[in-house]
């Protein structure tokens, strides 16, 4: 009896040690279910987790644990049937503490038979995970802003390394253009010329949207009155609705001012209202309104203007949603788009700081909603496309020969003397010979000196002549912030016009 006595006593102390320590486990709850899913023991990481003492929960239904959805969907049940049936049960999911808040579990469920096989209960392990969901949710939310970060760099060094080139080429028929039609007689040439000028524009801002989106555009943002900017689309938007559609515009008095490149910001709203135009076939309506939006959470904290885009068309399908600022991605017919209008929409606004949302449900309709921090101070109008009366002498800094012809047409146009080099050292000598009321350069020459380079030289050297950049697009120029006054290829004649009045007025 003795051996037998020391062997029972020996599993006793052996069931004690092993019942303190899964009752003092603290992070799982560890606790067992009778076969009808009745809580029989519980532990303090039970206590810890769910906030439930033993006499408060032993007795109970293990269901008291699931969402209120969950248990009307079965899920407890389903939960016991398939740990009785395959030999276990593991989910994660939401849970339901003692005060009613939620965590997110991990969940296994083993069945407990005796000698003979029966079914006795169940024993239950529940782990929260709340924070490692967190950590993994957040780490997932990294590695997409990464990939779009890295999307969005090798799409600029793709529209950079063409866009100069590109803006090039324009700026050249540009020139030239203007000058078959200074000396066409049949109006037939001038029509012309005039479709080949209106298709120099549209390839400008196919380029500009997508550096735009690419965020590698250079933009001249400034103080913009909302009401002004979208009223001043206003006959561009009905011409491109047509009939069918109704243009509704209110913006209400009182609306704050937004600091944001003006252009960017018409092309923008122009762009969505084409996209609306092409969800209603059939007709329909499109409002525009604005509103101040002032909000203290963190994602979106701050004094905001939301300018909305309101259509009744077809409205977007949610699997689409999630690509419509995609550059090129269109659900239009081969021909009726590029793809690239909301891609301009969402890099604008990022540029300018704000954001982007899209509300849509299919048959009920789309609405866009462009949100712009508040802008600080008075706002201004529009530069007026007026040309000053040139006078004096340009040199001008140009490696591309048909781009200086084409500069030297516009320049002698607004009636300026233009001399024409093709780098940088060659101007500082032309310089020195005197004779140059200003300097109208390129950005990317060839030579030790760019176009920025030289700007610099003649700002140490040469302080009051005035200096005006251009370019079609490059690096330099996105780092030269608003140090020298820049025109982005290909620009019209009143741009250059304004451009080089505005240099020499500087140093006046």
């Amino acid at each position: 009896m003795t051996e037998r006595m020391q062997a029972r006593f020996a599993l006793d102390e052996s069931e004690n040690h092993f019942r303190l320590l899964v009752g003092n486990v603290t992070d799982y709850a560890l606790y067992m279910l009778d076969p009808e899913g009745r809580v029989t023991s519980w532990n303090l990481g039970g206590q810890r987790i769910k906030g439930y003492l033993p006499e408060e929960i032993i007795g109970q239904h293990f269901s008291r644990f699931y969402t209120p959805s969950d248990r009307e969907a079965g899920k407890p049940a389903h939960a016991l049937e398939t740990a009785r049936k395959k030999g276990r049960y593991e989910e994660e999911g939401l849970r339901v503490r003692k005060d009613g808040t939620f965590f997110w579990a991990s969940v296994v469920i083993d069945p407990v038979r005796n000698d003979a096989g029966e079914l006795i209960g169940f024993a239950k392990i529940t782990r929260d995970i709340t924070e490692r969901r967190n950590a993994a949710q957040q780490l997932e939310r990294i590695q997409k802003q990464l990939a779009e970060s890295q999307k969005m760099d090798a799409l600029g060094q793709l529209t950079g390394g063409v866009a100069h080139d590109f803006n090039n080429l324009l700026m050249a028929v540009t020139g030239n253009t203007r000058l078959i039609k200074r000396h066409a007689i049949d109006p037939r040439v001038v029509k012309a010329a005039d479709a080949i000028e209106a298709s120099v524009r549209r390839g400008a801002a196919l380029t500009r949207q997508l550096l735009t989106f690419a965020r590698r555009q250079q933009v001249n943002p400034v103080l913009l009155d909302v009401g002004e900017t979208v009223q001043a689309v206003r006959e561009v938007l009905a011409t491109v609705l047509g009939s069918a559609i109704k243009l509704e515009i209110s913006v209400p008095a009182g609306i704050w001012p937004v600091f944001a490149d003006p252009t960017e910001l018409e092309t923008a709203i122009i762009n969505l209202g084409i996209n609306s135009r092409d969800a209603m076939p059939d007709g329909g309506t499109l409002t525009i309104t604005a509103e101040n939006h002032r909000v203290a959470d963190d994602d979106d904290k701050g004094e905001h203007v939301n300018i909305k885009v309101i259509d009744t068309g077809a409205g977007i399908p949610e699997d689409v949603i999630a690509k419509v600022f995609d550059p090129f991605f269109t659900t239009k017919p081969v021909g009726k788009g590029t793809g690239l209008g909301l891609s301009q929409v969402h890099g604008f606004v990022n540029q300018a700081g704000g954001r982007v949302e899209v509300k849509s449900k299919l048959g009920a309709g789309t609405e866009i909603v462009i949100r712009l921090p508040r802008g600080e101070g008075h706002a201004g109008t529009h530069e007026a496309e007026v040309l000053a009366e040139g006078a004096g002498t340009v040199l001008l800094v140009e490696d591309n020969p048909d781009v200086a012809t084409s500069s030297t047409v516009l320049l002698e146009e607004l009636g300026y003397r233009v001399r024409w080099v093709t780098d940088a050292e060659s101007a500082m000598r032309e310089i020195e010979r005197d004779g140059i009321d200003v300097v109208f350069s390129d950005i990317v020459m060839p030579g030790k000196m760019d176009g920025l380079g030289l700007a610099r030289n003649l700002k140490r050297s040469h302080p009051h002549m005035p200096v005006v950049l251009a370019t079609g697009y490059s690096d330099a120029s996105r780092k030269s912030g608003s140090e020298f006054l820049l025109l982005r290829k290909p620009y019209e004649l009143h741009e250059l016009s304004n451009a080089l009045e505005t240099a020499r007025n500087s140093v006046a």
